[in-house]
């Protein structure tokens, strides 16, 4: 396997955070990817039992949970650290949050169920750097955002205070403030409350 790295002392999970290229399948990342793994897994059953029990694991995987905050499960995240999500915010089901760079969700949001935040990226020129390479970029979810069901947001997108995402959009670029977003790829329609 090549160094692509020759000369660069981080480790990979410093790259990923700075949203540089580095290698996804390093095994201190795979330890750090198994932890959500089973801390998921943990959450969906005792959710099953007691839904007021479980959220205390939900904390432990989640970087940073605001009071208030619900995820309903089961969640999907690659690591879940490196999400923050703002008090009073609800999480339907499925969310999928691929958080290779930091995912930040706002106050009093309402995500709708099957929602993917993807901060992954990967080379698209051909050739051997193409190998278990990725990037990131982080996703900005501002405060009071309704995010419809199965809404794809891309990485390196910010959304705006107040604003709605319709469902099934895909969000490949910011998007204001106080507006409405939807399609493939999402277009702001028009203001919130007009």
């Amino acid at each position: 396997m090549p160094d692509h790295f020759a000369g660069d002392p981080r480790t990979n999970r410093e790259r990923m955070l700075a949203g540089d290229l580095y290698i996804a399948d390093d095994p201190d990342l795979a330890r750090e990817a198994q932890r959500a793994v089973r801390l998921a897994a943990e959450y969906l059953a005792a959710y099953a039992q007691d839904s007021g029990a479980a959220q205390a694991v939900v904390a432990e995987l989640i970087g940073s949970l605001g009071a208030g905050a619900h995820i309903k499960p089961p969640l999907f995240v690659d690591y879940g650290t490196y999400i923050t999500i703002g008090e009073g915010t609800f999480v339907n089901y499925n969310l999928t949050a691929l958080d290779v760079a930091p995912i930040t969700i706002g106050r009093d949001c309402q995500i709708g169920p099957n929602v993917q935040l993807l901060t992954p990226t990967h080379p698209v020129e051909p050739g051997p750097r193409r190998d278990k390479l990725e990037a990131a970029l982080p996703i900005t979810i501002g405060d009071n955002v309704w995010l419809g069901g199965g809404a794809i947001v891309l990485p390196g997108v910010t959304i705006g205070d107040n604003s709605v995402i319709g469902a099934g959009a895909v969000v490949a670029k910011d998007v204001p403030a106080n507006v409405i977003a939807l399609g493939n790829p999402a277009r702001v329609v028009r203001p919130v409350g007009v």
